[in-house]
């Protein structure tokens, strides 16, 4: 399946980043055809049976209006007086049959194929990203017309879906925003059926309305955290707090020549801060800061052995990695690390998502099996990897 999922994401290349990312939709003819047996019903169903599923992390929708929990939870109350709810199979079977669609949220921290999906698109995106299953079994729109606040990319599992785009009505819309879209008016500007194995780009902003073709739907919508504008300035502010203009009071209560002068500094460092190279400074802060999917090294909580069969991964996909003076650095979970420039191979390996044995990485990297240990340790302490058994 890494394979399949390595496919799919090649897909969304140079060629597509630069043509349509961010500005338009884009649908891919079965490119995700390796990703069809990713997730199944039998998948879905034992999540439901094996973990507690609690709305909204689950979450049924007809027409466009969201089922009340209690129709398909069961309420109990434990002896430490906590209340837990577990889905009742027999509630969750007749609202479906009524016409309801199902919404299972950040499957990736359930289903661990799912989080190999994730984890390569946010390594090609370089963002945070989390996937929702959906499951529909009827041809009505489970949400009716609606926009994400974030963009999109569709895996279409099994089944078909219409998708009925309307385009955006605001550019890049927030959550949070001083305005709220206009819901569209007149007939959608395309229409896309995606068949088992396809895939789709919705930017963010973009106004649609979903429904099964005809049958049973299993589709993943991956979303991708946007990093706007906003959040460079405030990155910026951080940045700039060894100015003492920044750290000064503002003049609030003081006259107009010295608000207009203090006005005038200010303006002037945040503008030499804003250098051609801003951007790439703060993509490259945002990757090295990412805590990734920490995990746990059990029965590990000290040194690691030296056990060649030992696995090491990295726990974070936007880790990344530079020459400097003969040497490598590591930048991942918000530490770095300089290395010897004959350990670049094996940590180029782990950079890309690959899961490494102890004696692979001392193979690629000339350390021995105890250097690699002790390298382990050193990543596992700072939540940047974990180890664990062969699977």
């Amino acid at each position: 399946m890494t394979t399949a999922i390595g496919a799919a994401v090649r897909s969304l290349g140079e060629d597509f980043l630069a043509e349509a990312f961010g500005r338009s939709f884009k649908h891919w003819s079965q490119a995700a055809a390796g990703l069809r047996g990713l997730f199944t019903w039998d998948d879905l169903n034992d999540l439901v049976a094996r973990h507690r599923l609690d709305a909204p992390r689950l979450r049924l929708f007809r027409d466009g209006e969201q089922v009340p929990p209690y129709e398909y939870l069961h309420t109990s109350v434990t002896k430490r007086s906590e209340v837990r709810h577990r889905v009742e199979p027999s509630g969750l079977h007749r609202q479906i049959a009524d016409g309801a669609s199902l919404v299972l949220d950040a499957v990736d921290k359930l289903h661990p194929g799912v989080q190999d999906l994730a984890e390569a698109l946010e390594r090609h995106f370089r963002t945070d990203v989390q996937a929702n299953l959906y499951a529909s079994w009827h041809p009505t729109e489970a949400f009716g017309i609606h926009w994400d606040d974030h963009d999109v990319v569709v895996v279409q599992l099994e089944g078909a879906k219409r998708w009925n785009l309307y385009g955006a009505t605001r550019t890049d819309p927030l959550r949070l925003d001083v305005e709220s879209p206009v819901k569209p008016e007149g007939p959608p500007i395309a229409e896309v059926v995606l068949q088992a194995g396809d895939m789709l780009y919705l930017p963010r902003g973009w106004w649609h309305a979903v429904a099964a073709t005809e049958g049973r739907s299993l589709h993943l919508t991956c979303g991708l955290t946007p990093a706007t504008g906003h959040h460079l300035l405030l990155w910026l502010a951080g940045q700039l707090l060894h100015s003492p203009t920044l750290r000064a009071g503002v003049p609030t209560v003081a006259g107009p020549a010295q608000r207009t002068a203090y006005a005038e500094q200010l303006r002037k460092e945040v503008s030499a801060a804003l250098h051609p190279h801003i951007v790439s400074e703060f993509a490259a802060s945002l990757d090295a800061r990412d805590p990734g999917r920490p995990a746990p090294s059990l029965p590990y909580t000290g040194d690691i052995p030296a056990d060649p069969t030992l696995v090491l991964a990295l726990t974070t996909a936007r880790a990344a990695i530079e020459s400097a003076d003969h040497a490598v650095v590591l930048r991942a979970a918000g530490h770095e690390w300089t290395f010897h420039h004959r350990v670049r191979p094996a940590l180029e390996a782990l950079v890309s998502g690959t899961r490494l044995t102890f004696s692979d990485l001392a193979e690629r990297s000339s350390l021995t099996i105890e250097q690699v240990a002790g390298l382990a340790t050193e990543l596992v302490s700072k939540d940047a990897a974990a180890v664990s058994h062969p699977r």
